[in-house]
């Protein structure tokens, strides 16, 4: 949906910003969030244009649809059938339906002040910064806007966790989990045609865009988080556990990572594998053989769940769940058989005694395993981020301003 441009602005003026708003059932703040941004925006001499990437089940689209009638500013109105990647992929539609050298990410609940906006896009011109964030913990900045300790406890958690995990690219980034910041469009172009590509999950897209875009140069703003203008926050327990599943795939983006998770995985393998051993051989009376040939099945299911949930999450969609299943159980079962013989010639042709000889075979077997599952049964595939077309007006005509027919 686009709004006829102000009076007084040529229809082909080039645009400063994109404003990208991700909204879910936000209907009591649209109007002063547009009335917000457009006084801000007008204030300072920029040019913007407003996308919102909707997934609303209320009626949140139709008043975005009657405020753009009256907003100074081109809206855009994306609401999508299918609310994949939560509010990160939100976020990455409406970026690819945004057509300014700037993009701003802001939430629509007004607790990010629109106010920010040109100054933003001023601390990236002054500093030549590709990213610039709006945070909550830079001098100066307050999160006071947060409902209670026990939100402030996640905050501040979440925040040291996800510094840990990424001390280079989060450098001088106080803030990674802020909502509210300014990215030149190169730096996303840039991950947009790299090999994995945007992916989000969640609602925590700055972290996405700040590991994947490796943008050059990051400056920020001091800002205090206000109150929620209207509406339910977002933050829930499931929200939570799909940013950890996010913090996940982005760390083992890297193939060192993903050989430690790998091996850390099939340790806790050896959890289900002994506690069934013990049940049929212990306390069952089977034969030990047997018994070991059952409970390694465990683990290997153990182990499989994890490396198809965490670890290749986003490298299923080529091959069905129970061939997965199949391919990496046979895998984990030719470890088994490829080991014994495997330390034996080791031994023979090696001279090496059976203690470090069995420790080489584990691995060279556990390298060839990693290669295989990582390589071959969860190759890679091409990347699902693609740029979107222009976005297509409403079928009904804004109003006028001009009076015009």
């Amino acid at each position: 949906m686009t709004a006829e441009p102000p009076l007084d602005t040529p229809l082909d003026t080039p645009l400063d910003v994109s404003i990208v708003v991700p909204t879910f059932n936000e209907a009591g703040n649209i109007r002063e969030l547009l009335h917000r941004i457009g006084a801000a925006v007008a204030s300072a001499g920029i040019t913007a244009e407003v996308i919102f990437a909707d997934d609303s089940t209320d009626h949140t689209c139709e008043v975005i649809e009657d405020a753009a009638g009256s907003s100074p500013l081109p809206v855009v109105l994306h609401h999508r059938a299918v609310a994949t990647g939560g509010l990160g992929g939100a976020v990455v539609e409406g970026i690819a339906r945004s057509t300014a050298p700037w993009i701003v990410v802001i939430d629509a609940d007004l607790q990010h002040p629109p106010e920010l906006v040109p100054e933003l896009l001023a601390r990236g011109r002054s500093t030549g910064a590709e990213l610039v964030v709006a945070s909550r913990y830079a001098a100066g900045g307050s999160r006071s806007g947060l409902a209670g300790g026990y939100r402030m406890l996640v905050s501040g958690a979440s925040t040291l966790v996800t510094k840990s995990l990424f001390p280079r690219a989060l450098r001088g980034l106080t803030d990674p989990m802020s909502g509210f910041f300014a990215i030149r469009r190169e730096a996303v172009d840039r991950a947009a045609t790299g090999e994995d590509g945007l992916q989000p999950l969640g609602y925590k897209i700055l972290l996405e865009l700040a590991v994947r875009c490796r943008p050059r140069g990051i400056a920020e703003v001091p800002y205090a988080f206000g109150e929620r203008h209207a509406g339910e926050s977002k933050s829930t327990v499931k929200e939570g556990l799909r940013f950890l599943r996010h913090l996940v795939t982005l760390r083992t983006s890297d193939p060192r990572a993903r050989v430690a998770v790998f091996g850390l995985i099939g340790l806790t393998g050896f959890v289900p594998n002994l506690a069934l051993l013990w049940l049929l051989n212990g306390r069952g009376g089977m034969h030990y053989a047997p018994a070991e040939i059952i409970a390694n099945q465990a683990g290997l299911l153990w182990n499989f769940v994890l490396v198809d949930s965490l670890l290749y999450r986003l490298r299923r969609g080529h091959r069905r769940r129970s061939v997965r299943l199949l391919t990496f159980a046979a895998v984990g079962n030719a470890d088994l058989v490829a080991r014994l013989p495997l330390a034996a010639l080791i031994i023979t042709w090696g001279g090496l005694a059976p203690v470090p000889a069995t420790a080489v075979s584990m691995v060279v077997v556990f390298a060839g395993r990693f290669l295989l599952v990582d390589r071959w049964l969860y190759r890679r595939t091409r990347s699902r981020t693609r740029r979107a077309p222009a976005p297509v007006p409403l079928e009904t005509p804004l109003p006028d301003p001009t009076g015009g027919g």
